[in-house]
């Protein structure tokens, strides 16, 4: 996969990129991440950004720059471009396995007031928003999606069943974690986890997923289809309510 963005900060991205999974998914040649300065795409004034029309608070990213630094690197590609910005479509889980799908993403980062509208009407196929919150620029909301998305290509992690039991991948939360040592001060690790039984330990995680899930965001069943064993743990766990 070939992942570029297009930021006013490339800086911002150097820590991100340079460390953990990202390098080591750079390293196995599974992604290759580059960072494009918009304003080398603007006038020789280096000016990216202006007064918005019809007057107001802030400024607003002009067209010129960004249209010219997406052209510069999508020359005889139709890759997904990205618009990171508050207005966008929730990401979740299931767009970062969509986007995982990819060969080619451009991912736009803005900062000031907003982008020119001409940029989401004729530039961008996505956007994505992170929360309902406004940062400062779309940098940190693009790492965010990055790494999310990066995980997900085959060899990157460990072990090929980690992404798939992630929280939210089965639409529903992970269960609890422990390792070594059993016993910390006290606080002992549940004794399935350690008989042996897999078929006993895969019930018990299953189980503790479904819990977690009602405890903390049960709104997630809403949207998820149980099957009828996993109907019959979550109607048992509501009846110990």
């Amino acid at each position: 996969m070939n992942i570029q963005v297009l930021s006013l900060f490339p800086p911002m991205f150097d820590g991100v990129f340079q460390h953990s999974i990202m390098k080591k998914a750079q390293d196995k040649g599974a992604v290759s991440l580059g960072v494009v300065d918009i304003r080398e795409f603007a006038d020789n004034k280096r000016q990216v950004d202006d007064y918005p029309f019809g007057g107001g608070a802030g400024m607003v990213l002009k067209p010129e720059p960004v249209f010219n630094a997406v052209e510069s690197i999508t020359e005889g590609k139709k890759p997904r471009v990205i618009l990171m910005c508050p207005q966008g479509e929730r990401f979740t889980q299931k767009k970062a396995e969509e986007l995982a799908s990819e060969e080619e993403l451009v991912f736009i980062c803005g900062h000031y007031e907003g982008y020119d509208e001409r940029i989401r009407e004729h530039l961008v196929t996505d956007e994505i928003s992170i929360g309902d919150f406004v940062l400062t620029g779309g940098e940190l909301a693009a790492m965010t999606v990055i790494d999310s998305v990066v995980r997900l290509l085959p060899g990157v992690l460990g072990n090929s069943d980690s992404p798939v039991r992630d929280s939210f991948s089965t639409g529903l939360l992970e269960h609890p974690h422990y390792t070594r040592p059993a016993n910390f001060r006290d606080m002992t690790v549940p004794a399935v986890l350690t008989s042996g039984n897999h078929a006993k330990i895969e019930e018990w995680r299953e189980e503790q997923g479904i819990k977690r899930t009602l405890e903390r965001r049960p709104d997630l069943f809403e949207h998820v289809e149980l099957t009828a064993q996993q109907k019959s743990v979550l109607a048992r766990l509501k009846a110990e309510k």
